[in-house]
């Protein structure tokens, strides 16, 4: 039965690209996945800090740095063609790399809208479309392609902070999961989309430092997320177990958006 279960979580071998991987979810993911006995490509705009990355995890397995900024569709072509330069497959995609913006209502500004926006939402689009020749080439009806989208629950529910562009990005996240979902799946390419909850993470930093005990008291778990919580929802989603589940939304919040 063990081997069973193993075969069926298992995604040894595999190729993953984890987008923001040089901290914070991104970095919980990559390291489930190199644990796991994938090999690993991450990114990020500082190249020092996702080389830095890349050497530690590396002590586990295979990991390998190619920073880029994912804001425009020249960098993430860039970025495509320098892993298709190394691989001709790749097993999974992690769509991480994000931005917010907190500001009031009344200064909100159109740079916070084109920054949040051109990365959350358009780098997703942009990135997947780029790297569809090596998907394709690594999805079977059995075990198909993965794409894994980094939502959150902010677009899920109303979040308290003035996150405008923020929220507003995750929603279409998720609505962009289902839709390339839909279109993808004849070319054995599975899209599911996380929406996480509190995690600790520099994008998290300020609120948690504000707020994390009514964090804490109104999560029906009564936590902040863990690593380990991270790593186990992108490692189901890469494997067998989930070879037929798409256009999936999964919350990943300790209860905080779905039981209120």
């Amino acid at each position: 039965m063990n081997d069973v279960l193993q075969e069926l979580f298992a995604i040894d071998g595999k190729v993953a690209v984890v987008t923001g991987g040089s901290r914070g979810i991104g970095r919980m993911i990559a390291e489930g996945f190199v644990h796991a006995g994938a090999r690993v490509y991450i990114t990020a705009r500082k190249a020092e800090q996702c080389a830095e990355t890349a050497r530690e995890l590396s002590e586990f397995g295979e990991c390998i740095a190619i920073p880029a900024d994912l804001s425009s569709q020249a960098e993430c072509d860039r970025f495509a063609a320098e892993v298709a330069q190394r691989e001709h497959t790749v097993h999974i995609l992690v769509n991480n790399a994000g931005a917010t913006w907190g500001e009031p209502i009344e200064t909100y500004s159109d740079e916070a809208w084109d920054k949040v926006l051109g990365v959350n939402v358009k780098g997703v689009f942009h990135l997947t479309r780029a790297l569809l020749p090596q998907l394709r080439a690594a999805g079977t009806q059995d075990d198909p392609a993965r794409v894994i989208n980094i939502g959150s629950i902010d677009g899920i529910h109303v979040p308290m902070l003035e996150t405008y562009a923020y929220s507003a990005s995750k929603a279409a996240v998720h609505q962009l999961t289902r839709h390339l979902a839909k279109r993808l799946a004849a070319e054995h390419i599975t899209v599911n989309a996380v929406a996480p909850g509190p995690f600790p993470s520099k994008m998290m930093a300020a609120t948690l430092e504000a707020f994390e005990e009514a964090i804490v008291a109104g999560c029906p778990l009564g936590r902040i997320g863990r690593p380990e919580d991270m790593a186990g929802v992108a490692i189901y989603l890469s494997s067998r177990a989930a070879s037929y589940v798409t256009g999936a939304v999964i919350p990943v919040d300790g209860g905080i958006a779905t039981t209120k």
